[in-house]
């Protein structure tokens, strides 16, 4: 019988350190699990730069700072593949700058659409969209401008504000919005219907509640009815671009984009979206194929203004169309959408004292 103090027991009789499932096979799964969540935040951080790698290769770039002269084929570009460097931690991205002005477009283009003569793809602006985020990171807004909305295009005179894609592309449509409103607007986001129809499937379709029921005149006639319906593809492309099947048509167009788009951002931005690597993966992928950026819209920048969304409830988040004079007709015959000039000016000063809420309270009343 071994003694108290024999070799291979403690003084009190008890197994020494190591024996029998002591201290060290305790500091030994401590060490597994630490090793574990290290492969974990390996795996997870080689994925995100993955993704960060597709973004800043793959997207399409133009700078919208600076409008040419003379309209020549904007600089957008579509980088070549690069290998891969390693993976190595980077900070996380600093908070971006609130207030901001996002303008999104929507483009008519079509894959083999011929050229414009002026050498720029052959598109129009079928949505534009004016995405606010308030200072205080909790409010989010969208301004719907009508496509046949006559302004000043700078450079070009008067036109339906839509041409300004046409007649420069992703630059001109910038620095004519900025016109109209007379605000800086510090990013822009541009897919075409291909891109659309990409993403929504990746998405997994998006619910919307449609508050009337419609047959689409649209290439395969979707009909919607009303209440809840999950849209997706070419279904979903057909929602936000109908206007003949309304009595207010184009109006009644640009509500439902409002629609779609806040059930689409109420799932982006979701815990389930976000943490599902499957998903996020087809986003990216899918969305780099077709979306055209402003050139400070890298991947770093691009998940800071995702993080700076994080307080923003869609729900709570407020779509209106700015304000018109009405239908009418320019002096070369074309149907038009006239301007309210005293709307626009007092959208242009809530955007630029960042108190867009208080003026979409008084609509309607």
């Amino acid at each position: 019988m071994k003694s108290r103090n024999s070799p291979g027991a403690g003084g009190n009789g008890d197994p020494a350190p190591g024996a029998n499932g002591g201290a060290k096979p305790k500091r030994t799964i401590r060490n597994a699990v630490l090793v574990g969540l290290l492969g974990i935040a390996l795996v997870a951080g080689g994925f995100l730069f993955n993704l960060a790698q597709i973004w800043n290769t793959q997207t399409a770039k133009t700078e919208i700072s600076a409008v040419p002269e003379s309209p020549t084929q904007t600089a957008t570009t579509k980088p070549s593949p690069t290998k891969k460097p390693a993976p190595k931690p980077v900070k996380p991205p600093p908070p971006p700058p609130l207030p901001m002005n996002i303008l999104l477009i929507g483009s008519d283009h079509r894959e083999g659409d011929a050229p414009a003569p002026n050498g720029l793809p052959n598109q129009r602006a079928d949505v534009l969209m004016l995405v606010h985020l308030a200072a205080d990171g909790k409010h989010a807004y969208g301004i719907s401008l009508m496509r046949d909305l006559w302004v000043p295009i700078p450079g070009y005179g008067e036109a339906k504000i839509n041409a300004s894609l046409e007649q420069g592309g992703m630059p001109l449509a910038v620095k004519t919005v900025e016109s109209l409103f007379g605000q800086k607007i510090q990013h822009a986001v541009m897919i075409d219907f291909e891109g659309f129809r990409g993403i929504t499937e990746a998405l997994g379709g998006v619910d919307v509640n449609n508050p009337e029921a419609f047959t689409s005149t649209h290439d395969t006639r979707q009909h919607f009815p009303a209440g809840v319906n999950r849209l997706k593809g070419q279904r979903a492309l057909e929602f936000v671009r109908e206007r003949y099947a309304f009595v207010d048509g184009d109006y009644r167009r640009v509500a439902n984009q409002q629609l779609f788009l806040r059930s689409t951002l109420a799932k982006l931005l979701s815990a389930r979206t976000l943490t599902n690597p499957v998903t996020l993966y087809k986003l990216v992928n899918t969305a780099a194929k077709y979306i055209t950026v402003d050139k400070g819209l890298n991947a770093t920048a691009l998940a800071s203004l995702v993080y700076s969304l994080r307080n923003v409830r869609m729900q709570d988040a407020v779509f209106f169309t700015l304000p018109t004079a009405g239908f009418g007709t320019s002096t070369d015959g074309q149907s038009i959408i006239l301007p309210d000039y005293g709307a626009t000016a007092a959208v242009g000063a809530a955007l630029g004292k960042d108190r867009l809420g208080q003026y979409a309270a008084t609509l309607g009343k």
